[in-house]
C-alpha cells in the first residue's frame, strides 16, 4: 500500500482537507470558506467557523478517498504563518486525529506547501515560485537547503489589496475574481503607484490612489484593469530579475491570485521571452487547501522530519526560510 497522508488546512478564511498518497495522486480536496455579509474576516469568527466544519469535512474526504482514517499514515496541519485562532483550531483538531489514529503529525508551513503541491502536480523541478494570495506575496526559490525568499511585499499581500479595494467599493468578498471580470472590459490605464523598491514591492499606496480615483469618478472597469496592470507588472518584474539572478528556467505560480488570466499571461509572456517555462497547478491546488498540507507533510514525513506534540505549537508568523528542506 502506498503512503497516505491527510492534511488540515485553516490559516485564514478556508478550512480545508486532503488525502494525498506518495505519487501526489489528490485522493481528495474539499473545503469551506468563510464568506463575511460584511467586512473582512474576523479571526475568531473564522475559527469558529473551522471548528464547525473540520470534522464533516474529514469525514467527507475519507468517503471521496474511499478509505477508512485508519488507513492513514501521516497526519498534517498548517502550522503557520496566518490567524491565530484559526490556526489553533486546525491544529487541535490534527492532534486529536493523530493521537486517535496513533499516527505521526506534522506541523506544515503553509507557503511551503504552495510550492511544493506545485512541484509535486506539474513538470517544475527546481522552480522560482511567484506565491501570490491574500496575505501573502513572495518570490521563492531553493537555496543551500532552504526556501530563500528573493522579495516579498512590505506591506499587504497582493489578494489583501484586491479584497480591500472590492471591500471599499461595495463588492462581496473574496474580491479579486469580481475586479477580474471588470478588468475584461477596462480599456483605460489610469495612473497609479508602480512601488518596485529593489526586489520588493508595495501595494498600500495603490490602493489608496485608486480608491481616490473612484471618489472622482473612474469607472469600475478602467479601476480594476489599471489595478491589475500596474501591480501584475510589478509582481513580474521582480519575478523576472529573481529568475536571473538565479538564471533559473522555471517559474511557478502559486497561491489564490495566481488563478487570475491577466496574471498568468503577463507572467507566461515574461517566461517566453527568456526561454524559460511558466507552470501553474489546477485551480483548486492554487488556493488553500488540505492536499498542499497532506503532500508536504507526506514529503516532510518521507525526509526524516518526526514531530511531538509539544512540536506542533502554531506560529501566527511562520517565516517561509525558517523550514529546513531536508526532503530534496
Amino acid at each position: 500500500m502506498p503512503l497516505l497522508a491527510l492534511g488540515i488546512e485553516g490559516t485564514a478564511h478556508t478550512v480545508g482537507v486532503g488525502i494525498v498518497d506518495e505519487t501526489c495522486r489528490v485522493l481528495a480536496n474539499v473545503y469551506d470558506m468563510v464568506k463575511p455579509e460584511k467586512g473582512g474576516i474576523h479571526p475568531r469568527e473564522a475559527a469558529n467557523h473551522h471548528a464547525e466544519a473540520v470534522v464533516p469535512l474529514i469525514r467527507k474526504a475519507a468517503d471521496l478517498a474511499a478509505i477508512d482514517l485508519g488507513d492513514l499514515d501521516v497526519v498534517a496541519f498548517s502550522q503557520g504563518p496566518g490567524l491565530g485562532p484559526c490556526l489553533r483550531t486546525v491544529a487541535t483538531a490534527a492532534r486529536a486525529l493523530a493521537l486517535t489514529l496513533h499516527r505521526p503529525i506534522i506541523g506544515v508551513n503553509h507557503c511551503v506547501a504552495h510550492l511544493e503541491i506545485g512541484r509535486g502536480v506539474t513538470a517544475a523541478k527546481d522552480p522560482v515560485l511567484l506565491y501570490v494570495s491574500g496575505g501573502n506575496t513572495q518570490v521563492i526559490a531553493f537555496a543551500r537547503g532552504r526556501y530563500r525568499v528573493f522579495g516579498e511585499t512590505l506591506d499587504i499581500g497582493i489578494g489583501n489589496m484586491l479584497d480591500k479595494f472590492a471591500r471599499e467599493c461595495g463588492l462581496p468578498f473574496p474580491g479579486g475574481p469580481i475586479l477580474e471580470k471588470f478588468a475584461r472590459d477596462g480599456n483605460r490605464l489610469l495612473t497609479l503607484p508602480y512601488s518596485v523598491k529593489g526586489m520588493d514591492v508595495a501595494f498600500s499606496g495603490m490602493l489608496t490612489a485608486a480608491l481616490a480615483l473612484r471618489k472622482q469618478g473612474a469607472s469600475m472597469e478602467d479601476l480594476a484593469f489599471s489595478i491589475q496592470e500596474v501591480a501584475f507588472a510589478m509582481l513580474t518584474e521582480v519575478t523576472e530579475r529573481a529568475m536571473a539572478h538565479l538564471d533559473n528556467g522555471e517559474v511557478l505560480l502559486g497561491g489564490g491570485v495566481a488563478r487570475n488570466k491577466r496574471l498568468q499571461e503577463m507572467v507566461g509572456r515574461m517566461a517566453l521571452d527568456r526561454g524559460a517555462a511558466m507552470f501553474v497547478p489546477p485551480g483548486d491546488l492554487c488556493i488553500d487547501n488540505g492536499a498542499m498540507i497532506a503532500w508536504t507533510g507526506l514529503q516532510m514525513y518521507r525526509g526524516g522530519v518526526r514531530m511531538a506534540v509539544a512540536d506542533t505549537i502554531v506560529n501566527q508568523r511562520y517565516r517561509t526560510d525558517e523550514v529546513a528542506v531536508t526532503w530534496r
